[in-house]
């Protein structure tokens, strides 16, 4: 027994040394007595150095503050300590810009959050004023709880190409793939408070150092990649079983859900997107649903998918029992079709399931028109479903249970024996007339 847990520390050492930086390669961002290479930009908190660290503090009727290095970097790892005793939000900002250009010199970017809230959300990965939240830690719960209140917390962040990465006191938080900022500087935020009584909170930060030569990534964590390239699979993202279901440049792997062919219109595939044309019900420019040659039991599905203004579409799952195109659909719905405001409870409007179940949409994580979205169904092996929409888990049931029986009795489908059943299903790309844009489709078989 002691020499197994000899040779488990020793291993646990070599994996650490292996991952860490060399010592040298370190350069430290705060020289612990005043904010030389530093600036401040946008609002008027005040920052101060004192006893060693650097206090931020927070100011009322002022926008975000942040304190900004005065270069820029692009690849590197930082670690950074910070504590927060009071429940303020605040954030590091990393390869984020200021341009006259954008929003009047508002800074955008990366940014790893710090999240004292019940939420617990630290070290989840948030675009500043930009596309919003990325990574929330709905995607990883036990990341989001490594945040320590009023006690001092080691940030860690690796840039390496457009891997993004993060850990709060040695625990992996977030995994994102984007490469829409290359280089940056980084900043220090205090954020803008809603009223008068919460001036005068502060954080801390300790310990700035920054590496930006001979970077070798960690070793791989299992936890969920939110990958933002096009149809792109990482590394990874192929260890944890995901493959993609459309090449971004050809139609393999699809065929008509009523014919072994590909529709031959209706349906076009260009610059990496997978499109159904909208016919506006013209049966001569229709190419009816198309579905996956393969087969899955318990899966979990990836989407990216963009609504055209008044479109509808959806993607189903749970096909066979009862013709081609039947089945369990995650709703894909623009609120201004007229079918968003039938049904009962909002339950045909984006991400429900049809005529089933209302999506709990949160408006901050709804995209406008013409943005992309990242959906995601997850079919468990014991039945257990679940619709997620932009980071939030939006509709969770059973299949088969006596509640969803219920709700099938009184549907639509009330008809139609065992709805939803089918033991193994492809996946099916609904042509509901509109313009609906698909990219990234990938899977992962469950056990």
């Amino acid at each position: 027994m002691k020499i197994l847990s000899f040779n488990f520390f020793f291993l646990l050492i070599c994996s650490i040394s292996m991952a860490a930086p060399k010592s040298g390669d370190w350069e430290s961002l705060f020289n612990g007595k005043d904010l030389t290479g530093w600036k401040q930009l946008n609002g008027k908190a005040k920052y101060e150095v004192v006893n060693g660290e650097i206090v931020g503090t927070t100011v009322a009727n002022t926008p975000n503050s942040f304190l900004t290095t005065e270069k820029n970097y692009s690849d590197f790892v930082l670690e950074v300590e910070l504590l927060v005793d009071n429940p303020m939000n605040s954030g590091i900002q990393f390869r984020s810009e200021s341009k006259p250009e954008y929003n009047n010199g508002r800074v955008h970017g990366y940014q790893c959050e710090v999240d004292p809230s019940s939420r617990a959300w630290s070290g989840g990965i948030y675009d500043e004023a930009r596309r919003g939240w990325l990574y929330p830690c709905t995607y990883n719960p036990e990341g989001g709880k490594a945040f320590k209140f009023r006690e001092w917390n080691k940030y860690r962040i690796e840039c390496i190409g457009p891997n993004i990465r993060t850990w709060v006191n040695g625990v992996p938080v977030a995994h994102v793939i984007d490469d829409m900022t290359p280089e940056g500087f980084i900043c220090l935020q205090v954020h803008s408070i809603g009223n008068a009584e919460a001036a005068g909170r502060q954080i801390r930060w300790r310990n700035i150092r920054i590496q930006t030569k001979n970077l070798k990534p960690a070793p791989i964590e299992d936890i969920f990649v939110v990958n933002l390239l096009p149809n792109n699979i990482s590394e990874t993202e192929k260890t944890q079983g995901w493959k993609l279901l459309f090449d971004g440049k050809t139609t393999n792997g699809w065929k008509s859900a009523s014919s072994d062919q590909f529709p031959e219109q209706g349906w076009e595939v260009k610059d990496g997107v997978l499109s159904v044309l909208a016919s506006g019900d013209d049966k001569s420019k229709k190419g009816g649903d198309i579905v996956t040659t393969e087969k899955f039991k318990a899966f979990a599905l990836q989407f990216g998918f963009q609504l055209t203004e008044g479109a509808n579409s959806g993607i189903k799952y749970g096909l066979g029992n009862n013709g081609p195109s039947i089945g369990l659909e995650y709703q894909l719905l623009a609120e201004t079709h007229p079918d968003a405001k039938m049904g009962d409870a909002g339950n045909r409007t984006i991400a429900s399931l049809y005529d089933l179940i209302p999506s709990e949409k949160n408006p901050r994580f709804l995209k406008k028109i013409g943005e992309w979205n990242l959906g995601q169904i997850v079919v468990y092996p014991d039945n257990r479903v679940e619709h997620w929409l932009n980071g939030m888990k939006v509709v969770e049931y059973v299949r088969g249970n006596n509640i969803f029986k219920a709700l099938v009795a009184r549907s639509k489908f009330a008809d139609f024996e065992n709805f939803g059943m089918a033991e193994e299903t492809p996946i099916l790309l609904q042509e509901h007339n509109d313009n609906v844009n698909f990219r990234s489709i990938k899977i992962k078989k469950l056990n």
